[in-house]
């Protein structure tokens, strides 16, 4: 299975073959390159936001269901200068009471994404080829949506974000990276759109990744859902 990840050195996207499974009943693995044609959001009974609780007036439009086009970006016409670059230490959402610290997490040896030690359901993940949150371009958290003992996982509650929620991202030089959610999106592991959730912003911005679509015939998890977030300070 492909991976695709960001060359922070280097600024561009970059590929390797990866074995994308993070822990029993939660496999993140997402493929197809972008520009083959494969990629684009699968079809999805659920709306790109689905929760019970309403938008905040204040909040950003919904946006269709669709994936943007390649290279464009939700940020705000007056958005925010990005941040340098500092380590991710912890996440916080405030509407869903979720809060965790952050491993620092990319490839093994063997080129296998790298799992997180202990507690099977938490803590959530930063994927250390990626930007650092506040910085330019897409920063990526990974987080699981249940644990091996049933429970729910840290990122369980992505589907109860609406547009206008807050994440923080406290950072290793004491500030704190505060973005928007903008949408959310369900997509197919088979036909992942790697350019929507990896390719280049023109401003900071965030995707929080987890599992969807659980399959009772396999036992596995057929879907990703990614949420997109962009910096306001």
């Amino acid at each position: 299975m492909l991976i695709f990840f960001r060359d922070r050195r280097n600024g561009f996207l970059a590929v390797a073959a990866v074995a994308a499974l993070l822990l029993t009943g939660c496999a993140q693995g997402l493929s197809a390159a972008p520009g083959t044609g494969a990629a684009g959001p699968s079809s999805s009974s659920s709306p790109s936001v689905s929760s019970s609780r309403t938008a905040p007036s204040a909040g950003p439009t919904p946006a269709s269901a669709s994936a943007p086009t390649p290279g464009a970006t939700s940020r705000p016409a007056n958005g925010p200068v990005p941040m340098k670059e500092s380590a991710p230490v912890s996440i916080n959402i405030p509407a869903l009471d979720t809060r965790s610290d952050l491993l620092h997490l990319g490839l093994r040896e063997d080129r296998t994404l790298d799992v997180p030690p202990g507690d099977p359901g938490s803590p959530a993940s930063w994927y250390d080829q990626s930007p650092t949150p506040g910085e330019q371009g897409p920063a990526i958290l990974l987080g699981h949506v249940n644990a091996t003992d049933g429970g729910p996982g840290v990122f369980a509650g992505l589907r109860d974000l609406v547009p206008g929620d807050t994440v923080q991202v406290a950072r290793a030089d004491g500030s704190t990276a505060v973005f928007t959610v903008e949408r959310a999106e369900q997509y197919s592991k088979v036909t992942f759109d790697t350019q929507a959730v990896y390719g280049n912003t023109e401003g900071p911005e965030l995707r929080l990744i987890t599992c969807d679509g659980y399959n009772v015939f396999t036992g596995e998890f057929d879907d990703n859902y990614v949420v997109f977030a962009t910096l306001v300070a």
